[in-house]
């Protein structure tokens, strides 16, 4: 008779506890667990955002229950072919603008359903994937050409592994663009200086920001490996932890929307602009990579015996030889080239090197097992989707060309000559011009992103600078 009782509270017990994928900070397995997930909350809204060329969130929002009512959500194509600035690429080099405008597809991702833990009301986002009526891809989808570069990899029995690090300002609220940058007041009432690399002190002066910054990455279940102060006046970087690039693009796209709430919520913006602030350090977006055996797991880029393997070797290969000629996805603005320049901080060479901050292309010091490619050329302004997407692609028309590297530098290269494209046009040109890039990433992606670069480019020199002004008003 005891036991039954002892029975009886047991199963009592187990039928009320609280399944295991409702207590999940980020994502669900299926539509069932959605809509508990969503309940358990109290979510009223939910935003289905997907990002566009420049990495913006772009999407709907709407109440939970029309969310998961199997309601169909659609967007204008327009919406992903549109400039920074918003305007339209003329037609021209292969690219034709469609006509018709038609509806593109969100397909809701539920592996990243999370709460916006900034919202005053129950929110939640989710992460959509883009596909056309038919269901098929939509091949200028930033987050689809990542998917197909991924694809490729598999396709040759490999896995590429990813940590992003992305560096960022933070800078005195500025609602006019006609005025510089300036470093933000800290905690101590004094404008941030610059020298603060590494600096606990420096990372204290925002305590408040780092912690809300903190709060709201645990909340979406994002997990920051480190945060450092950084050699620029309120520059700060977040490291990410190694793991699957589609998954790590998607929180790179989270973070930076967290991080620019965070900063709000301060009365003060943060940026990630490449070059914000004159005489001052650009900001990178530096990309850790490694590539796995699907077969066993086993890191390709090492030989059984710990030593160097030829897939590694023919993976900086390809790096040094494509980067330049995908240069656009990694510094995608006029302003990203400002970074890139000669005897800066910023790597303007496509040099490998062992622990040499000056290459590109850096190899740290580490066991076997965990050997990698650092690429340092990426700034902060990239989409993160594409920069992955580029820089893997690279790496992985070395390995099946077997292209050999050069050997690694053994002193400071970032004052040589400078090898990489020095403006947006020449990048776009040696883009187009690189067949394997482009079997690898797409025609129809190619062409769209060009087209969106020459207009943006175009954009850009009817703006007269301040240098103009200052120079040639009286000289010439």
């Amino acid at each position: 008779m005891l036991n039954d009782k002892r029975t009886s509270r047991t199963v009592g017990r187990s039928a009320h506890r609280t399944p295991a994928f409702l207590k999940n900070l980020r994502g669900v397995k299926g539509w069932k667990e959605a809509v508990a997930w969503l309940e358990w909350r109290g979510i009223e809204d939910i935003e289905c955002i997907t990002p566009d060329q420049a990495g913006v969130a772009r999407g709907k929002m709407m109440p939970s229950k029309k969310f998961t009512s199997n309601t169909s959500l659609a967007l204008p194509s327009a919406v992903f072919l549109t400039t920074i600035s918003g305007e339209y690429p003329e037609d021209g080099n292969g690219f034709t603008y469609p006509e018709d405008d038609g509806d593109l597809k969100l397909v809701p991702d539920l592996s990243t359903l999370s709460v916006v833990p900034w919202e005053s009301d129950p929110t939640a986002q989710v992460i959509c994937d883009l596909v056309h009526q038919d269901g098929r891809a939509v091949e200028f989808s930033p987050r689809n050409v990542l998917k197909r570069v991924v694809a490729k990899y598999a396709e040759h029995g490999l896995k590429p592994i990813v940590a992003p690090e992305i560096e960022f300002y933070l800078v005195h609220k500025n609602p006019d663009p006609d005025y510089p940058l300036t470093p933000p007041v800290g905690r101590s009432g004094r404008p941030i200086g610059g020298g603060q690399g590494y600096s606990i002190a420096g990372v204290n002066e925002f305590d408040e920001l780092i912690d809300d910054i903190y709060h709201f990455s645990e909340s979406q279940g994002l997990e920051i490996d480190t945060l450092i102060h950084e050699e620029g006046a309120g520059q700060l970087e977040i490291n990410l932890r190694h793991g699957d690039p589609i998954e790590l693009a998607d929180q790179v796209f989270l973070f930076k929307r967290t991080i620019r709430e965070a900063a709000l919520k301060h009365d003060i913006y943060a940026t990630f602009m490449a070059k914000p602030i004159q005489d001052q350090p650009g900001s990178a977006m530096h990309i850790h990579q490694s590539v796995i055996s699907l077969e066993n797991g086993s890191n390709v880029f090492s030989n059984e015996d710990g030593s160097e393997s030829r897939t590694f070797h023919h993976f900086i290969g390809g790096l040094q030889r494509h980067i330049p000629n995908a240069l656009i996805m990694l510094a995608p603005y006029v302003n990203s080239y400002r970074r890139l320049t000669q005897a800066s901080s910023a790597p303007v060479n496509t040099r490998w090197g062992y622990d040499n901050r000056t290459t590109a292309f850096r190899v740290p010091r580490s066991d076997p097992s965990s050997r990698r490619v650092e690429n340092r050329i990426p700034s902060s302004d990239a989409n993160p989707y594409l920069a992955l997407a580029a820089s893997l692609a690279c790496g992985l028309i070395g390995i099946l060309e077997e292209v050999e590297p050069d050997a690694p530098a053994q002193s400071a290269v970032n004052k040589d000559l400078i090898e990489l494209p020095r403006g947006l046009l020449e990048a776009v040109a040696l883009f187009e011009e690189d067949s394997a890039l482009r079997d690898i990433l797409g025609t129809t992606f190619t062409t769209t992103y060009a087209a969106i670069k020459r207009m943006e480019f175009e954009t850009f020199m009817q703006v007269i600078s301040p240098w103009e002004r200052e120079y040639l008003l009286l000289n010439v």
